[in-house]
């Protein structure tokens, strides 16, 4: 498709579909930026660690958790930095984050068929897969964060 198709098509969208793109590429930069950062002082902003939000499902949030995937994995094709698993999780995260949806964040390391460590990153709210959801099963998970917004997490532990 060339690029007056992708402009015409993109300014045939209703206002507020322009709006979730405009802000998951915005999102998308926040998150690569914050790579940038040591983990160790990005963890905390990325929810509870080691706990999960409810699996639950919420009718109410089937569309908009659907809007939110299509965005990232749409504008992450159109970003000139690298906007892979981790920055896709992490900019759907910050989406939810302030529809006030909660979510999980999910770590994972595997081998690949060289016997190299290769990790991957995906989100999850209630029973959907936001980003990452291809191979997942495929990875051990070394690391997860709950964000939620207004309870249901679920764990080890109990936030207080």
């Amino acid at each position: 498709m060339n690029l007056m198709k992708k402009l015409r098509l993109f300014l045939s969208l209703d206002c507020k579909s322009k709006r979730m793109l405009f802000e998951a590429y915005f999102f998308l930069a926040w998150a690569r930026y914050s790579k940038r950062i040591p983990f160790s002082k990005l963890a905390p902003s990325l929810g509870v660690q080691m706990q999960e939000t409810t699996y639950d499902k919420m009718p109410s949030h089937r569309k908009m958790l659907s809007g939110v995937s299509q965005s990232i994995q749409l504008m992450s094709r159109y970003t000139f930095w690298e906007s892979q698993c981790l920055v896709k999780a992490i900019a759907a995260m910050k989406m939810l984050e302030k529809r006030e949806i909660g979510s999980t964040l999910y770590l994972g390391t595997a081998r690949d068929e060289n016997g190299e460590l290769i990790a991957h990153a995906w989100l999850r709210s209630g029973p959907y897969y936001i980003t990452g959801a291809e191979g997942r099963e495929e990875f051990t998970v070394v690391g997860k964060f709950a964000k939620q917004v207004g309870g249901g997490i679920h764990g080890s532990k109990r936030s207080s």
